[in-house]
C-alpha cells in the first residue's frame, strides 16, 4: 500500500465521519470570510428597515380636517375663498358645469373664477359637466362627463383632477372603476362618518359633515371630533349662501363661526389631494 493511501485509511480510522478539525475551522482566511458574511447580513437588514420605512403610511394626525365645496357656486370665489385665505385654510372645490352654469353667471361662477382659485392654492376637483347621477349612467357616458371637466381645466391651464365628488352622492361600483382607470385618487360620496384612509375606499369617501340650513352648530362640532385616531373628517358645503339651491343653503355668518371653531381647536385644514400621502401604498 502506497504512503498516501495509508494515510487516508488512517484519517478514516480515527475519524469515520470526517469532522474538520477546529484548527482548519478557524484559520484566518475563514474567520475573514465569517466577518465579512456578518457585515453582508448587517447591510442587508439595513437595506431592508430603510425599505420598510419608505414604504410605510403617515398616520393622519388628529383635528385633520378636508374642506369641500360643491356645484360652481359664485359665492365661493366672492365669499368663501377670501375667508379661507384669512384663515389659512386648504379646500377643494368640485366644479360642474351642471344647472344653469353656462347663462347665469350671478349664481355661478365663470372659469376666471375657478382658475383664480387654483391660483390662490385651492384644489379643483371633477364634478362632472352634466351634475348627472352616475348610477343612471353608462359607463361611457360618465367618461365623457368627466374628460369634459378635465378638458376645461387644461384650456384654462388648470392641472388635471384628481379628486371628485359624486353628484347627488349617488355612486356605483362602474363609476369607481371609471375613476380609477381616469387616475381618480379620490371621490367624496355621501354618508356621516370619517375618512379612514387606512381601511376605506378612497374611491368612496364618505363626509362627516353636510352643511344645510337646518344643521346646528352641534352636529358641525361633532363631525370635527371625529378627526382623531388616524381618521380624517370630510366637511361639504355648497354656496355660501347658495340662493340657487336653499336646501343647501350656508349663511355667511354660520359659515365664518365654523370657520372660527376650526382655528380655536387647532385644525389643520386642507384639500383632499393633501391627503394622498396617507393612502396605503401611495407614492
Amino acid at each position: 500500500m502506497a504512503a498516501g493511501e495509508r494515510d487516508i485509511v488512517a484519517e478514516h480510522k480515527t475519524n469515520p465521519l470526517h469532522i474538520m478539525p477546529t484548527t482548519h475551522l478557524f484559520t484566518a482566511p475563514r474567520i475573514a470570510t465569517l466577518r465579512s458574511l456578518r457585515v453582508l447580513a448587517g447591510v442587508a437588514a439595513l437595506f431592508f428597515t430603510a425599505a420598510r420605512a419608505e414604504d410605510a403610511v403617515a398616520k393622519a394626525p388628529d383635528k385633520l380636517v378636508v374642506l369641500t365645496f360643491d356645484d360652481s357656486v359664485a359665492s365661493q370665489a366672492t365669499i368663501v375663498a377670501p375667508l379661507l385665505k384669512k384663515f389659512g385654510f386648504g379646500a377643494t372645490f368640485f366644479i360642474t358645469e351642471g344647472f344653469d352654469f353656462a347663462t347665469n353667471k350671478k349664481q355661478y361662477m365663470t372659469w376666471e373664477q375657478i382658475k383664480a382659485l387654483h391660483d390662490a392654492g385651492f384644489e379643483i376637483g371633477n364634478h362632472t359637466r352634466k351634475h348627472t347621477a352616475v348610477n343612471g349612467q353608462k359607463p361611457e357616458d360618465l367618461a365623457a362627463d368627466v374628460e369634459y371637466i378635465e378638458q376645461q381645466c387644461a384650456a384654462h391651464g388648470i392641472p388635471r383632477p384628481v379628486s371628485f365628488c359624486y353628484p347627488a352622492y349617488a355612486t356605483s361600483p362602474a363609476a369607481v372603476e371609471v375613476l380609477r382607470g381616469r387616475g381618480y385618487r379620490f371621490a367624496r360620496a355621501g354618508g356621516q362618518q370619517a375618512f379612514d384612509p387606512a381601511k376605506d375606499e378612497p374611491l368612496l369617501m364618505p363626509q362627516a359633515f353636510d352643511s344645510k340650513p337646518g344643521a346646528k352648530f352641534e352636529h358641525f362640532g361633532a363631525a370635527v371630533g371625529m378627526a382623531r385616531e388616524g381618521k380624517i373628517a370630510v366637511l361639504t358645503f355648497h354656496g355660501v349662501p347658495d340662493e340657487q339651491h336653499p336646501w343647501v343653503n350656508t349663511d355667511p355668518a354660520v359659515f365664518e363661526k365654523y370657520l372660527a371653531h376650526l382655528k380655536e381647536q387647532g385644525c389643520t385644514v386642507i384639500a383632499a389631494r393633501d391627503m394622498l400621502k396617507y393612502l396605503p401604498g401611495a407614492k
